[in-house]
Formats: C-alpha cells, sequence, structure tokens
C-alpha cells in the first residue's frame, strides 16, 4: 500500500463522507467475502455431482473446522481492533509491532489445532453419529481440510494487517487468486483424478498454499508502513494481554457459536441425510444474499476503531446509523427476491438434482431469506461493539443466540409444535432475530461509547 494512498485512506475514514468510507471499505469486503464463500460453494457444486452421501458428510464436519477457524479468528479480530485503534491515535511502531504479536500467536494456535485435529478426527466424527458412507467421507475430508489451517491463518493475518488500515483491496485480490486455483483444483482432482470427497479436500488445502506464501512475502516487506520483523519477533506482556483482553471474548464466542453449530448439523442429522444436504445447501446459498451484512459490519468495525482512537465519538454514532441503514435495506429487497420459491428453486438446482434434497432445501431457504433483513441490525451492531473493544458483548451474545434462543426454540418446535425438520427452520431465523434485537437493546443503554482499548502513544504521530 503506497504511501499516498495510506494517506488518502486515513482521511477518508477519520474525516472524510462516511458514505464514501463504508462503501470503499466495504465492497472489496464483499468481493472478497464472495470469493471466500465460493469455496464451499465450488465444492457444494461438485460434491452435488457425486451424490448425496458426499453432500451430507461436508456439512456434518464443517462445523468442526469452523470452530478452530472462528476461536484462532479473535486473535486476527483483535489484531485488526487493536492495530485500527493504535492507527487512529497516531502509533505506527505499537501498531507494527501489535501485527508482529498477532503473527506469532495465529502460528502457533493453529499449527497446534490442526495437529490435535488430526489425531483426534475419528473419534469427532464417531461422536458425531456419523456412519457407513457418511462417517468414513466425513473422516477424509476433515483429516485433510484441517491441514489448511496455518495458511489460513497467515491469509487473515494479511487481511486483518491491510483492513486495519483501510486496504480492502489487497486481501481480495489475494482471495481470488485462490478461488480461481481451487475452481481449477475441484473438478480435476474430484472428476478427473476420481479422488471425490478427498479432492474437495486437497483442492481447498492447495488453493491456499500459494496464497500463503504470498500473504508472508508481503506482511513482511519492511518497505510498508507496517510489516512484520521476523528478527523482532519476541512475545510483549503488555500486548499479549491486549491481545487476550479483546480477542479471547471473540475466540470464545466464535467457536461456542459454532460448536452451536455443530450440535445443530446433529440435530439435522436425525432427520436423514436428505435434511443435512438440504440445510447445508440452503446455508450457503443464504450467505450470498448476508454477504454484504458481514462486510457491512466488518468495515464498520474498522471505520469505528480508527475514530475511536481518534476520540471522535459522534462520527462513530454516525458510521452506525448510515452502515444499518443501507445494510437492512438491501437484505430487506433482497430477501424478499431469494424467498420467491421460483428463484430459490431455480438457485438450489444448481447444486442438488435429488428432488427430495431440493424441495427441503428451497423450504429452508425461503424461510431464512424473508427474515435475513435481522442480520443487518446484528452485523452493524455487532462492528461497533468489536470496533469499540466490547468483545465481551458480542460473546455473550453470541453464546445466547446459539445456546440460548436457537435450542430452546428448537426443544419447543419439536416437542410442544411437533413440527419435525421445520423445527431446525424456524430456531434458526427466530434465534437470529431474538439476538440482533437483543444487541440493539444495549445499544441503547450506550454502553459502546465507552473505549475498552487503553491506547498509549508512545511515539510521534504517524504521517500526517
Amino acid at each position: 500500500m503506497k504511501k499516498g494512498q495510506r494517506k488518502e485512506n486515513r482521511e477518508l475514514i477519520l474525516s472524510g463522507n462516511l458514505v464514501t468510507a463504508i462503501l470503499t471499505l466495504c465492497i472489496p469486503i464483499v468481493i472478497n467475502s464472495f470469493i471466500q464463500t465460493m469455496y464451499n460453494l465450488t465444492d457444494t457444486y461438485w460434491l452435488g455431482k457425486i451424490g448425496t452421501d458426499p453432500m451430507a458428510a461436508i456439512t456434518l464436519v464443517t462445523p468442526v473446522q469452523n470452530i478452530v477457524v472462528n476461536f484462532g479468528g479473535g486473535i486476527t479480530t483483535a489484531g485488526a481492533i487493536l492495530i485500527s485503534q493504535y492507527i487512529g491515535a497516531g502509533s505506527k511502531s505499537d501498531a507494527k509491532k501489535m501485527a508482529g504479536q498477532i503473527f506469532i500467536c495465529a502460528m502457533l494456535f493453529s499449527t497446534i489445532c490442526a495437529s490435535v485435529c488430526y489425531l483426534v478426527t475419528p473419534n469427532i466424527v464417531s461422536w458425531l453419529g456419523a456412519e457407513g458412507a457418511v462417517q468414513k467421507l466425513s473422516e477424509t475430508y476433515l483429516r485433510i481440510v484441517i491441514m489448511d489451517m496455518p495458511f489460513l491463518y497467515l491469509i487473515n493475518i494479511f487481511t486483518a494487517v491491510n483492513q486495519s488500515q483501510g486496504d480492502t483491496m489487497r486481501p481480495m485480490l489475494l482471495n481470488l487468486f485462490g478461488i480461481l486455483l481451487n475452481m481449477i483444483f475441484d473438478p480435476l482432482f474430484m472428476i478427473g483424478l476420481n479422488l471425490g470427497i478427498a479432492g474437495a479436500a486437497w483442492a481447498t488445502l492447495l488453493a491456499k498454499v500459494p496464497c500463503a506464501i504470498i500473504a508472508f512475502f508481503a506482511l513482511c516487506n519492511k518497505k510498508k508502513e507496517i510489516f512484520i520483523d521476523l528478527k523482532e519477533l519476541h512475545f510483549e506482556k503488555e500486548k499479549l494481554l491486549s491481545i487476550i483482553q479483546i480477542g479471547l471474548p471473540t475466540a470464545l464466542g466464535g467457536s461456542t457459536m459454532q460448536f452451536g453449530f455443530l450440535l445443530m448439523t446433529r440435530n439435522v442429522y436425525q432427520y436423514g441425510t436428505l435434511a443435512v444436504a438440504a440445510y447445508g445447501i440452503g446455508n450457503r446459498i443464504n450467505s450470498l444474499i448476508t454477504m454484504p451484512s458481514n462486510a457491512m459490519g466488518s468495515a464498520t468495525g474498522t471505520i469505528v476503531g480508527q475514530n475511536m482512537g481518534a476520540k471522535q465519538l459522534e462520527r462513530v454514532q454516525h458510521t452506525y446509523i448510515l452502515a444499518r441503514r443501507m445494510t437492512v435495506t438491501f437484505l430487506f429487497i433482497g430477501g424478499l427476491i431469494l424467498s420467491r420459491n421460483i428463484v430459490a428453486t431455480k438457485i438450489v438446482q444448481i447444486f442438488s438434482k435429488d428432488e427430495d434434497v431440493i424441495l427441503l432445501a428451497v423450504e429452508y431457504l425461503s424461510i431464512l431469506a424473508i427474515c435475513c433483513w435481522t442480520n443487518g441490525f446484528y452485523n452493524i451492531l455487532n462492528g461497533l461493539f468489536q470496533g469499540t473493544g466490547h468483545t465481551i458483548v458480542t460473546m455473550v451474545i453470541d453464546v445466547t443466540r446459539l445456546w440460548i434462543f436457537r435450542f430452546l426454540i428448537l426443544f419447543i418446535c419439536e416437542t410442544v409444535f411437533q413440527m419435525g425438520v421445520q423445527s431446525i427452520w424456524y430456531a434458526v431465523v427466530i434465534s437470529n432475530a431474538s439476538s440482533a434485537f437483543l444487541l440493539w437493546m444495549l445499544y441503547q443503554t450506550g454502553l459502546w461509547k465507552k473505549n475498552k482499548v487503553k491506547i498509549k502513544n508512545t511515539e510521534a504521530k504517524m504521517d500526517s
């Protein structure tokens, strides 16, 4: 990122037009998120060509991978928040040191977790209740794909360091390169080399390797304002405590939430592989329409972080209001379109030719889509609270959404109303809406106005 562009982005975030700032950060994040989702959608598309069992297997074990990703994601989320606030406060040296601490923590964590998960994969799959062909396919996929953790974390560190500076374009381009490789590898390995579900896992892993190498050398580039100096890498107590304070709640909330998703998938499995396949397809397609919401939340967190560091509270609130209006409007209109039976059916048919799977997936997707506007409130508020360092708040809401709202609603729908597999569909949408409302109530208290990140300016201001 050139110095002139770096200065321009910082000025835009701290004093420029907020709509322009939001869109400048958000659009590349949306594209980047779409690219990330394409990893799973590409796998889903080709798995649909080879049968329902492989589709059910990948749906069953994906939450396991997501637990590890989300726990470690707390580290990179903390890094993005802290680096953003150091930049807003004008402390370049501390921002650079924080990038180094994030690198050490993320690499250590991802390597250990990948090794442990590889060893206990058979136990995990057995616990999930998989049997026969699905059990074997699940073990094969998870053992291969879990090895991409260190590479994925390198890419995530690159994204966090760049996004905290207002550069969302380079992470997008890097991930675009990765998905292009994955789109080539998937049919080559799965169909051409007849590796089936193992081919999907190898395609995902090998597509990330060159991206991780590029990310590593970019992070170590000393010509950049914030870079990682390998010779100076060592643990710094104060910064590690900051990462733990900000990152641990996010890690616990994210991983606990994903563990809840894992149990939800286990509940779906009791309705058979057709239901699991439909559940997976519906979730993946719905992620496309909610993608801008996630991106807006991420952009909001970056803008809020820098402005909190610069002590510009009114600008923080204005950012939240603008982002919320834009996001909710988009999701409401997009959800109405996607919830139409004819639209949902055409999209689902891309991923499955099984009529029973299509029927269930369309039903689930239609219910998700019509209510997806509530995600707009949730994601933007999540970005606001994270940007101000209130990650304990987001952790509590994440845990509450799954472990209280979702499972309670699931229990009521299954046991009281005897709704069968539809219990899953309604438990998802009602719990999402409930958690968004709870987060909005916390916003009304003004808690977000108290910055939880303590910035000590140890140097001269950054280039102006």
